[in-house]
């Protein structure tokens, strides 16, 4: 199974699989909206998240009618909101992992009667979603 993030694809396949001339993905590449990977100093190695990002741009761009400055802002806003998702689920499996140990302590440490069959404190399991477009 394949990383989305491994960078893969030269620029001319890239540009087949988005269905854009090179010329769009070099682009891209100078306004910031993809960072594909270098090899040496002339060659553009593309991920499958480029791929879907670069997408993602067409659909902003073509279905919802955003400029590219627009664009920009959107991409940098969704990343901003990813990177926060994340965040969020890292503190409360943390958060979550605290708990347990605290409680595991209590049990083991305590005269006071504790049903074992059930949590003593319930965590629920939150996942965000992540933001499509």
């Amino acid at each position: 199974m394949r990383d989305d993030q491994q960078p893969v694809f030269m620029i001319g396949v890239a540009a087949k699989l988005c269905g854009v001339h090179p010329q769009t993905l070099r682009q891209y590449e100078r306004l910031g909206l993809v960072m594909p990977a270098r090899v040496g100093a002339k060659n553009r190695l593309f991920s499958e998240a480029d791929i879907q990002r670069v997408h993602r741009i067409q659909r902003l761009t073509q279905q919802l009618g955003v400029n590219l400055a627009g664009v920009e802002i959107i991409l940098k806003l969704i990343d901003d909101m990813d990177e926060m998702r994340r965040d969020l689920e890292l503190q409360l499996d943390d958060y979550r992992a605290e708990a347990e140990r605290r409680i595991q302590h209590l049990m083991q440490h305590s005269n006071v009667p504790i049903r074992r069959d059930e949590p003593l404190l319930p965590i629920p399991n939150v996942r965000l979603k992540k933001v499509e477009l």
